[in-house]
């Protein structure tokens, strides 16, 4: 099979030459093809994998989880049932299905168990499910397991074009919250405007905090009740400064490269709670919740509630190509690798 093979850590934006050792990714045609480890264990043959932040940092090194090299990066696919372990009952093959992983899914085939495994139902577009579980997983355990999101309550969104940022502004609007969302470019600011953000702050020409006072002032709002953060830096200092008494902090990431620093005794002033948000790790401590959530949100998507937004998408020797989307940050929503030939991959869709 086909797999994008990460042989040593280094910039996966360099361009890939079939099995050259000197690249940090390399696409290795003859991977071999994984096997059923157990009675219950699925062969999924991917039709779409996601890109996230976490793989370019995997890759660099510089994530928090560092697997032994080489490895198969890839977290959250989609695809369809290819082969079943004995006592699998709840799929057949070519059932339409979607998970994640921690490692294995930029590849042609990937296997899990079947409890790790989400049917995917009728109006739900596979590739669409494909970028469901990370970015949405994250973004609703986030807002409606940990800060409690309400309906009138006030979400504010930093970094609100990416894949992350997107999921947290539709997740807010379908429970009811006012939605502020802080974007960097007109292009991305117009689109947040289409989705029917209440208020949407272009952080490239405007003073961010000065707009949403503003903009809290025009609603007679007292504050952001929320903060959802996968920015970091000084961003994240200057938000502060709108958080009404009682706020919910969600820690989701530092995409700026600064993580920042939260004044505890403002905090404790202010009885402000932060939330750590490391979704990956619920699947070892909490994995009921990744389930109850991944099943809402594809039953959202399929009713129409949500949807993903899939701003590039590549083929598996075009990786490099996917991830400097994500480092030169021209994403809009999600960007993904298309492993089929049902469904040609294009550099912008």
């Amino acid at each position: 099979m086909e797999a994008l093979v990460c042989r040593k850590l280094g910039d996966p934006t360099q361009h890939i030459s079939d099995g050259g050792a000197e690249k940090a990714i390399v696409v290795e045609k003859n991977h071999p093809i994984p096997e059923l480890v157990s009675p219950t264990s699925v062969r999924v043959r991917v039709k779409a994998t996601s890109l996230n932040y976490a793989n370019y940092l995997q890759i660099l090194g510089k994530y928090q989880e560092k697997p032994p090299l080489p490895f198969i990066p890839g977290s959250d696919y989609s695809g369809t049932v290819d082969a079943v372990g004995p006592a699998v009952s709840k799929f057949k093959v070519g059932d339409p299905v979607c998970s994640f992983a921690a490692l294995g899914s930029f590849a042609q085939f990937i296997v899990a168990d079947q409890k790790e495994l989400f049917g995917v139902p009728e109006g739900c577009d596979l590739v669409a499910a494909g970028a469901l579980p990370v970015a949405f997983g994250t973004s609703h355990v986030a807002l409606v397991h940990r800060a409690n999101l309400s309906s009138g309550q006030v979400l504010l969104v930093l970094g609100a074009a990416g894949g992350v940022g997107l999921a947290a502004i539709q997740i807010g609007k379908v429970v009811g919250a006012i939605v502020i969302a802080v974007a960097r470019g007109a292009e991305k600011v117009e689109y947040l405007k289409q989705l029917g953000v209440d208020h949407v702050v272009d952080s490239s020409s405007e003073n961010v905090i000065q707009s949403v006072k503003d903009f809290l002032k025009s609603r007679k709002l007292k504050g952001v009740d929320v903060l959802y953060d996968p920015v970091g830096g000084k961003l994240t200092k200057e938000a502060m400064k709108v958080l009404s008494w009682g706020a919910n902090i969600l820690v989701i990431g530092f995409a700026s490269g600064e993580v920042p620093v939260i004044p505890a005794n403002i905090a404790l002033v202010k009885n402000w709670t932060v939330h750590g948000l490391y979704w990956g790790s619920y699947k070892i401590h909490r994995p009921g919740v990744l389930e109850e959530s991944l099943k809402e949100l594809l039953s959202w998507v399929a009713r129409g509630f949500i949807s993903v937004h899939i701003s590039h998408a590549y083929r598996l020797p075009e990786a490099n190509l996917a991830f400097s989307a994500i480092k030169d940050r021209k994403v809009i929503g999600k960007v993904m690798l298309v492993l089929d030939d049902e469904r040609r991959a294009r550099s912008k869709l």
